[in-house]
C-alpha cells in the first residue's frame, strides 16, 4: 500500500469517480519547448502524436455522450498535424462541444502557425495558457531563454483577437511554482499577474490557475539531479488537506492517451496507470453511463494535488 494509501485510509477516504464531465485527451509529446517542469517530458525530439485514426474513434465515441467540454493538451497539442481536424469535429458535432486548448503561447507565433490564432477565435477554444511568471527572469529559467518575450506577444496577439476581453473567448493562465515548492494563495497570485501584466504590458486575462509541480517526470528528474526529491515529497505529504478531496480532477474527468488508451488523470497517464479489466483499456471500450463510483487508481504523486489549496487542471482546488 502507498503512503498515499495509507493516509486516504486514516481519514478513513474512499476516492473514486463521479459524473464525467470533461475529456481530456492528451494527443501527443511533441512540443516546441523543453520545459524543466514538464511531467510529460514533452520536447522537439518526441515521436508520439495521435493519428487521424484514432481521434475519428473519440469523436465517435464523445458523439454518443453527453460530456459537454473536451480539453486538448500534450505537448504543445497545436503541433500535431490534425489539430484542427480535432477540434472542428469536436465543434460541428450535431450537439457541440466545449473545447479548451492547454496552450503554452510561444507556438502561436511559430513558423506554419500563423493562421492559428484566428482558427481558435473563429471556433471559440478556450485557452488555458502557461505562464509561470510574470518576470523575463523566472520564465526563461523555466521555460527557456527567450520564452518570456514570445509568451507576451502571443498573450498581446490574443487580445488583439478579443481574448480575455470577449466572453466567448476565455483567456486564463496557468502558474507554476520555479522551484520545489507549493504555489501561494492563488487569488493574490491572480491579483499580482493582471497588476503586472496590465501595467507593463497592456495584458488582460480572465483567470489564473496556479498548479503544483507534480513529483514525476523532467520535474522528477530535476528534483533528483538537485538532491530535492525527498525533501520535496515530504512538502507534499505532510501539506495533505483531506477537504481537497471533493474537487479532485480525476473525480470528473477522463484522461486519454495519444493512442487512445484511458486514465484516471494526465498524471497516472505519465506513469502508465491505465484503466484495466483483464486487459489495458482504451476509450471506445468505455461505457460512460457505468463509470461512476469507479475507485481511481492512486500512487505517492497524488499528494501533489492534494496537498495545501489542492491543485487541478482548473487551479486551485479550495
Amino acid at each position: 500500500m502507498s503512503r498515499f494509501a495509507q493516509k486516504l485510509e486514516e481519514h478513513s477516504i474512499s476516492l473514486r469517480r463521479g459524473r464525467p464531465e470533461i475529456l481530456q485527451v492528451n494527443v501527443g509529446k511533441l512540443c516546441n519547448l523543453t520545459c524543466v517542469h514538464c511531467h510529460v517530458n514533452a520536447g522537439p525530439k518526441r515521436k508520439e502524436i495521435m493519428t487521424r485514426e484514432t481521434i475519428d474513434c473519440i469523436i465517435d465515441w464523445l458523439a454518443k455522450t453527453e460530456i459537454p467540454t473536451v480539453d486538448l493538451t500534450g505537448g504543445a497539442p497545436e503541433m500535431i498535424p490534425d489539430f484542427r481536424y480535432f477540434v472542428e469535429r469536436v465543434r460541428t458535432l450535431e450537439s457541440p462541444r466545449h473545447v479548451i486548448d492547454r496552450c503554452n503561447l510561444t507556438i502561436l507565433l511559430d513558423p506554419g502557425y500563423e493562421e492559428l490564432p484566428d482558427f481558435l477565435a473563429k471556433h471559440r477554444v478556450e485557452i488555458v495558457a502557461s505562464m509561470p511568471c510574470y518576470t523575463p527572469k523566472n520564465v526563461n529559467a523555466q521555460r527557456g531563454e527567450g520564452v518570456f518575450d514570445g509568451s507576451i506577444a502571443a498573450l498581446q496577439l490574443l487580445n488583439s483577437l478579443g481574448y480575455g476581453i470577449d466572453s466567448e473567448l476565455p483567456l486564463h493562465l496557468v502558474y507554476n511554482p520555479v522551484g520545489a515548492f507549493l504555489p501561494g494563495p492563488q487569488d493574490e497570485l491572480e491579483a499580482d499577474y493582471k497588476r503586472q501584466l496590465f501595467s507593463h504590458f497592456g495584458i488582460v486575462f480572465n483567470k489564473l490557475y496556479s498548479i503544483t509541480n507534480m513529483p514525476i517526470g523532467r520535474f522528477a528528474a530535476f528534483l533528483r539531479h538537485n538532491h530535492q526529491l525527498k525533501e520535496y515529497m515530504e512538502l507534499l505529504v505532510n501539506a495533505f488537506n483531506p477537504t481537497t478531496i471533493d474537487g479532485l480532477m480525476c473525480r470528473n474527468t477522463i484522461s486519454v492517451g495519444w493512442r487512445g488508451e484511458v486514465y484516471d488523470c494526465d498524471f497516472n497517464q505519465q506513469l502508465d496507470m491505465q484503466w484495466m479489466n483483464g486487459r489495458p483499456l482504451f476509450l471506445w471500450d468505455i461505457d460512460p453511463d457505468k463509470i461512476d463510483n469507479r475507485e481511481i487508481a492512486t500512487g505517492n504523486h497524488c499528494f501533489g494535488c492534494t496537498a495545501g489549496a489542492g491543485s487541478s487542471c482548473g487551479g486551485a482546488v479550495l
